[in-house]
């Protein structure tokens, strides 16, 4: 998820109690909340580098304990030696810290898991890959709750007013005029629910003021949290099941065997899906709608590589640093041989299907593309 997500579940659990275990534990759980995200340190090492130690070690059981461990002493040790210096008594207790830490820290690879890109928990043991499919990585319906909920919660001052409403009017504007551009589906009422969801709060604030404070808001926004989970569990197995029986109709009519399916969240519809499926002989990609008894558009195929066309993909593995890791994240990796240019020069595309599709540009494909120049024999 993004980090604004996680700041938002580090805040909401804070208020909701843990800030009471110690001096200074609302401030360690906003780090905590996204401490696994130090990895991206990685970056310095450039593209791939980040994509193959992204959610890498630090988002896996062993580094995400090492972190919720790390965050809370090195918090305890500054509180005490900043005592020290002021010669007054600390008063962070590290039972406490050490608590609130490790609560907030597991629900980062939580909410990572959520989504469909997936994260690898047994490292450094396993590589293998895990995805939730419910949640897509960016949801504004987890800002509005947690968001609304945080504001109630902290809104003490007026230059705490002021700076959530700034924030309020960022995001609006990024619902109200980014989100179309991104073809999200019934954009236009999203954005108005989004709103209105703010004026509530807004309007809660002002004459509910007693309110203000209190920890039962963030706590039902986390239990809200839970149970939209929970909602979108189940409109994700509607999901799956409809996409397998398109999956066998379309592998039947082909003379194929079909391998595997997967239902993916898109960007704040819980109603509509990203299918993607695999049979011996192609991926195949479409859109799914639940709220017309399932309606598609037609699966875009994208046949597999074969024999000596195959040997290029492998070779690219073997060879070059870039396939190996594109490869090694890519969960439906598509490959085509194209000519381009006025040479005609052979080119390699492969694209994660997740995200994007052979041929696209760097731009919309980043790094879930890959373009390899193929030597061809004179």
């Amino acid at each position: 998820m993004d980090n604004l997500t996680h700041t938002l579940v580090g805040l909401a659990a804070a208020k909701a109690g843990l800030e009471r275990l110690s001096f200074g534990a609302t401030a360690v759980c906003l780090v905590a909340a996204n401490s696994p995200d130090s990895d991206i340190a990685a970056l310095a090492g450039g593209r791939w580098y980040y994509l193959e130690h992204h959610r890498g070690i630090t988002h896996s059981i062993v580094g995400t304990l090492a972190l919720a461990l790390f965050v809370p002493l090195l918090f305890y040790a500054c509180e005490r030696a900043g005592a020290r210096l002021r010669r007054r008594t600390p008063r962070a207790r590290l039972k406490g810290l050490v608590l609130a830490s490790l609560v907030v820290s597991a629900t980062h690879p939580l909410l990572d898991w959520t989504n469909s890109y997936g994260l690898r928990p047994w490292l450094p043991w396993s590589g293998e890959w895990y995805y939730g499919d419910l949640v897509f990585i960016v949801d504004p319906w987890l800002w509005l709750a947690l968001g609304g909920a945080s504001f109630l919660a902290t809104t003490h001052t007026r230059w705490r007013v002021a700076a959530w409403s700034a924030l309020a009017l960022f995001l609006a504007a990024a619902i109200v005029f980014a989100l179309p551009r991104t073809g999200a589906t019934h954009a236009k009422l999203v954005a108005a629910l989004w709103l209105a969801g703010v004026v509530a709060f807004a309007a809660t604030r002002y004459f509910r003021p007693a309110l203000t404070g209190s920890r039962a808001a963030p706590a039902a926004a986390l239990a809200l949290v839970v149970a939209y989970w929970g909602a979108l569990a189940v409109l994700h197995a509607r999901a799956e099941n409809a996409a397998g029986d398109t999956a066998r109709t379309v592998a039947a009519r082909g003379g194929e065997s079909l391998l595997r399916v997967a239902a993916m969240p898109r960007l704040a519809d819980p109603t509509g899906w990203l299918v993607v499926f695999e049979t011996d002989r192609a991926h195949y990609r479409h859109e799914l709608s639940l709220t017309d008894e399932g309606a598609t558009t037609a699966p875009e195929r994208f046949p597999k590589l074969r024999d000596a066309e195959a040997e290029l993909v492998e070779r690219g593995r073997r060879t070059r640093e870039d396939a190996r890791v594109f490869l090694g994240f890519a969960r439906f990796p598509a490959a085509r041989l194209t000519q381009r240019g006025c040479t005609a020069e052979t080119v390699l595309q492969l694209a994660d299907l997740r995200f994007t599709e052979p041929g696209a540009s760097n731009r919309r494909g980043g790094s879930f593309s890959l373009e390899i120049p193929v030597a061809t024999d004179p």
